[in-house]
């Protein structure tokens, strides 16, 4: 009876956002949003690599940094804009954009008139709209809930993402196997429609709303002193520069390990991105449940994030590698969150659009330098090998996060 208590405490702990009702409503559309979003990366890693090209590994890496070199092209304005301008009404310009390049990407495939350059524009004016919602998207969450359960949100945030990552890749697969790629983008396209609606029903009055940076020249580049002069904010960032740029390369490594090495169709490629977020949801949930973020976990993230693509490069069948990506899903989601959250809550409000900026900036915007390297590493000597960059990604910021604490017991900072 007492462990059956505490166990209820314990999932109130867990799931403690969700009694504010504007996060509530937030989840729920979000959720519905998430599960398209990863329908739309099976289908278009799925398009590139088997029907525009003859599995050209490094075809799907140039999509992929078109898709996030936004991210760090776009840095001076899109940390201006978490900062000063509405948050609510950012999100709904940039869902709605977003929403129609997925709806006519998918009529293009669906007539059967796309090409692999046509894919190119879409992914980078998808990535520009991307780069412009993501650092607003992660301190709305501030706006919410308040700084009290902010850490709480963001760990839910990124179980709603991994919980759709689990449902979508396996839908798409479906989808793609009976009815055809460009329904899985259409239906991308509409599900937006429930982002929308959840940010047009939002009780503002309830908003903790905080004040606006000043619109001032140099307002980006004081963004960058801030973060320089702080050792923390320092080291996070060199460990998320590693692993992603070559570590969060996931549908490289999916895609030719799926068809390059175990022959999978369709419906084995979404099945192996639901084994992930297996892992992913599970990170989450443990990072939902800790009380407050510490740098420490992001040294573990980091070595077991190194540990499972090393089992994973090596592993000799499906299903051991399947295992592989759930040990990697719970390492990635332990350092991604402990990120976010110990960011967030170590900035000030009036910064926090412009440091979150960067972080996203740093974590997506390496990809255009990581994932054609990783692209060529798969063509050219196998898709283990490319798996094993990212094992090494994993295991150098691991390093980085030991020197950085040993440096803190020396001359003692906010780590």
């Amino acid at each position: 009876m007492t462990g059956a208590v505490e166990g209820s405490r314990a999932a109130k702990g867990i799931f403690r956002s969700l009694r504010i009702f504007n996060y509530r409503v937030w989840a729920a559309g979000s959720l519905v949003s998430n599960i398209g979003t990863w329908m739309q990366r099976t289908a278009q890693d799925w398009l590139v690599l088997t029907q525009l090209t003859h599995h050209n590994a490094s075809a799907v890496g140039t999509v992929m940094a078109l898709q996030f070199g936004p991210q760090i092209l776009l840095l001076p304005w899109t940390g201006f804009a978490a900062d000063h301008f509405n948050q609510r009404k950012m999100l709904m310009l940039t869902q709605a954009t977003m929403g129609v390049l997925a709806i006519l990407l998918g009529l293009l495939t669906v007539c059967g008139v796309v090409q692999l350059w046509q894919v190119y524009i879409f992914a980078f004016v998808f990535g520009c709209a991307s780069a412009f919602d993501a650092p607003v998207r992660q301190t709305f969450v501030a706006e919410l809930v308040g700084d009290a359960d902010l850490s709480n949100a963001v760990a839910l945030n990124s179980t709603s993402f991994n919980a759709a990552r689990m449902v979508g890749p396996a839908i798409a697969g479906l989808t793609i196997a009976s009815v055809g790629t460009g329904w899985a983008f259409l239906i991308n396209g509409i599900s937006f429609v429930a982002v929308l609606v959840s940010l047009s029903l939002f009780r503002v009055k309830d908003l903790h709303t905080r004040a606006r940076a000043l619109r001032t020249r140099g307002s980006f580049s004081e963004g960058f002193r801030y973060v320089w002069a702080r050792d923390d904010l320092k080291a996070s960032l060199i460990m998320l520069f590693l692993i992603g740029t070559f570590g969060l390369n996931f549908p490289i490594f999916l895609s030719t390990m799926a068809v390059g090495v175990f022959h999978a169709d369709a419906r084995g490629y979404g099945l192996l991105s639901s084994f992930m977020a297996i892992g992913t949801i599970t990170g989450a949930l443990l990072a939902a449940g800790r009380e407050s973020p510490k740098f420490s976990s992001l040294l573990v993230g980091s070595t077991v994030f190194g540990i499972g693509c090393l089992l994973a490069a090596i592993a000799p069948d499906y299903w051991l590698f399947a295992a592989a990506l759930v040990v990697i899903g719970i390492a990635a989601l332990t350092f991604m969150n402990t990120s976010s959250s110990l960011m967030q809550l170590s900035t000030e409000p009036a910064m926090r659009g412009r440091v979150m900026a960067l972080r996203v900036g740093v974590a997506l915007g390496g990809t255009p330098i990581g994932a054609p390297i990783v692209g060529w590493v798969a063509d050219n000597c196998g898709p283990r090998w490319s798996l094993g960059v990212g094992a090494a990604s994993g295991f150098l910021a691991a390093l980085v996060g030991i020197y950085a604490i040993m440096q803190q017991k020396k001359n003692p900072r906010q780590i």
